[in-house]
């Protein structure tokens, strides 16, 4: 016997309170969660679903493909989230709860994933240079996008930041990660000197002194996340990057991860860095450079014994043979 659709989504409510005050999950995946059940809460309704049984969840998998073009990522989490929300109806004996289909899905495989993109030191300096650092807002927005690439911090987490999360006295920055977990990150000169400066133009915004978020909307509001990453996208549209993929404020922190490892920080040291419960996590953030892969191939014995032949005259090469015009 199925669980009828109404009585599936009498209880999300309960669910997020559980969520959030048992498990102590971040405001962010909330968010996404309420999004996935809401998506599925409408499909049910515009379809007149009247249980949720298997054909329902096939159909469901089946519009977000079809009709909304999901990836089989986006599609595997909304899936999961549904998981979890019939696992919390079985927890509160909600009738047939133990009959939902969601365990039965079998996850998308979804290929090779490709690595996050990084931008090169020389690329990072272009897009600094495109800020306007002469208004207000300019400064703010420096500020915000120089400690997602020189902490490695996440937009969201830039978001949380109140004026008590720096400690310019132990020079640290205090940040709450994904599961609430805080880190303590080091804040070196040159932040510190961004931050200040950020800081003493701070009160021109509106009601200030009323707000304790270290970045301020226009209003007077905590600068929110959609907003970080619009003023990004406005920025990269007119800065000269010439890249074939999109800068976003995530690739800041892929940049961040990066560079550190094309300097031989050890994996475990940007693990901590970035806010990660495991080194596999991190693993997707680093990658070698270019250079660092030419440097690796030039040093493979086979290639030091050509060159020393090359070398030596031992072998004699040409770019291209002569060219000698067929006999007839």
């Amino acid at each position: 016997m199925a669980v009828a659709a109404r009585d599936f989504m009498h209880h999300i409510d309960d669910f997020f309170h559980y969520r959030k005050t048992i498990y102590e999950i971040s405001d962010q995946t909330l968010k996404s969660n309420r999004v996935d059940l809401s998506l599925f809460k409408n499909f049910v309704q515009d379809r007149n679903v009247k249980t949720v049984d298997g054909p329902s969840v096939m159909g469901f998998q089946y519009y977000l493909k079809q009709e909304r073009t999901n990836c089989g990522g986006s599609i595997n989490r909304k899936l999961f989230t549904l998981r979890s929300y019939g696992n919390f109806l079985k927890l509160k004996n909600i009738p047939s709860a133990e009959n939902l289909p969601f365990y039965d899905v079998l996850k998308i495989r979804q290929g090779y994933r490709q690595r996050p993109h990084a931008l090169v030191p020389e690329k990072i300096k272009i897009l600094f240079e495109s800020i306007d650092a002469g208004t207000v807002l300019g400064i703010r927005d420096y500020a915000a996008y120089a400690l997602m690439y020189q902490t490695g911090l996440r937009v969201g987490e830039v978001h949380a930041l109140n004026l008590n999360s720096l400690d310019f006295k132990n020079h640290k920055i205090m940040a709450i990660g994904k599961g609430n977990r805080p880190r303590t990150l080091h804040m070196n000169k040159e932040l510190e000197e961004i931050l200040t400066q950020y800081l003493a133009v701070r009160p021109n915004f509106y009601r200030s002194w009323e707000n304790d978020a270290l970045f301020l909307s226009k209003k007077g509001n905590r600068l929110a996340i959609r907003t970080m990453e619009d003023n990004l996208k406005k920025i990269v549209q007119y800065a000269p990057l010439n890249v074939q993929f999109n800068v976003t404020c995530h690739t800041l922190r892929h940049s961040f991860a990066s560079h550190l490892n094309d300097n031989d920080v050890d994996i475990l040291v940007i693990q901590s860095l970035l806010g990660h419960s495991s080194p596999r996590s991190t693993e997707t953030y680093i990658h070698p450079s270019m250079d660092k892969i030419r440097e690796a191939i030039e040093k493979l014995p086979s290639v030091l014994y050509v060159k020393e032949l090359i070398r030596t005259g031992v072998l004699n090469l040409n770019f291209q043979q002569p060219y000698k015009p067929k006999k007839e």
